[in-house]
């Protein structure tokens, strides 16, 4: 199966947001390089919230680029046989953390956001995954930061997506 086939399946499956959900697939049958940066009417990322439930805390990046607080994310790469391993990917490459594991239950969140030209929007498919215990954090060259926040912590640094993504990754749990 390819990456496309499965983003189109896991859509499909996925529960939650309907209106959003059918913007993602109804993208994805316009764009059959839809899944590719190089598509600029914009493309399908995964990304996934680090989670520490034991110590009630999340690791978030401060993006080189944006400048914010997020989860950990970005492209799909051609090698990626999912979303979940593209999702899984770059929570590792960029947390420095290896043994991270997909919490169960496939997607948590979708989020359609606006990126500069030449590309226009990011579909974002996202997932969480758990640090396991003892958890180090390596920082990357996508990072200017990597830090550890408290729950009740994360509405202070991050956007409401990202929020919105703890707040689902939670219910999860």
């Amino acid at each position: 199966m390819s990456l496309y086939d499965d983003a189109v399946l896991v859509l499909k499956e996925y529960e939650g947001q309907q209106e959003l959900r059918q913007a993602y697939l109804d993208h994805l049958a316009a764009h059959p390089d839809g899944m590719w940066k190089a598509c600029h009417a914009g493309h399908v990322t995964a990304s996934a919230l680090v989670i520490d439930p034991e110590r009630g805390r999340v690791l978030l990046t401060l993006h080189r680029k944006l400048r914010m607080w997020l989860q950990m994310g970005g492209h799909c790469e051609p090698g990626d046989p999912t979303l979940a391993a593209a999702a899984l990917r770059e929570a590792t490459e960029e947390s420095g953390i290896s043994g991270l594991t997909p919490l169960p239950g496939g997607p948590v969140r979708l989020d359609r956001h606006p990126i500069p030209a030449p590309c226009h929007w990011h579909f974002d498919v996202q997932y969480a995954v758990l640090a396991p215990p003892g958890a180090v954090q390596e920082i990357s060259d996508e990072s200017l930061d990597l830090r550890w926040y408290a729950y009740d912590e994360v509405a202070g640094v991050a956007d409401a997506s990202v929020v919105r993504l703890l707040e689902g990754t939670r219910a999860r749990l």
